[in-house]
């Protein structure tokens, strides 16, 4: 990856490639997860946590075995769907109230989906590597939710 926002754009383009047209958020979840842990390095979980009745609920993932249901303003990725904010930690131990799936996860990436301005899920990616997460992972990551949003978004409104 010696250029990030070059390497980002094509993860942006291959990711709107998968999704154009298909309907099926879970589908269109899964496909972004996979094409994410293989492309990224260093992570060791990728996936989507989706808000159901004030709950995050596990959505499509890869990776190790994760926990199946997180409280909305718990942890990282309750954090992220409670403020609406991604939520980009160097080190998830120092986290007040992180939930451990994986004990070999020590840097974590949590960017909200939302939908008409409100959270619907989150994408979460966690690292082994301390710090791995910078601010063009985040834009970039952005970016490829976005193209997810805007799926969304189309296939609503048609």
């Amino acid at each position: 990856m010696s250029n990030k926002a070059e390497f980002y754009q094509e993860l942006l383009g291959q990711t709107k490639a998968l999704i154009n047209n298909e309907s099926d958020i879970i589908a269109n979840m899964a496909n972004i997860s996979a094409l994410l842990f293989e492309r990224l390095t260093e992570v060791n979980w990728v996936g989507f946590y989706r808000l159901i009745d004030n709950e995050l609920v596990l959505g499509p993932f890869q990776g190790k075995v994760a926990c199946i249901r997180i409280p909305v303003g718990t942890g990282v990725c309750g954090t992220c769907s409670s403020t609406g904010e991604v939520q980009r930690i160097s080190d998830v131990h120092q986290f007040d109230g992180h939930i451990a799936c994986d004990a070999s996860s020590n840097a974590e990436l949590v960017v909200p989906v939302k939908v008409a301005g409100k959270v619907i899920a989150v994408l979460d990616i966690d690292s082994t590597a301390f710090d791995r997460f910078d601010l063009q992972d985040e834009q970039g990551v952005m970016l490829i939710v976005q193209a997810l949003e805007q799926n969304i978004a189309d296939m609503v409104n048609a």
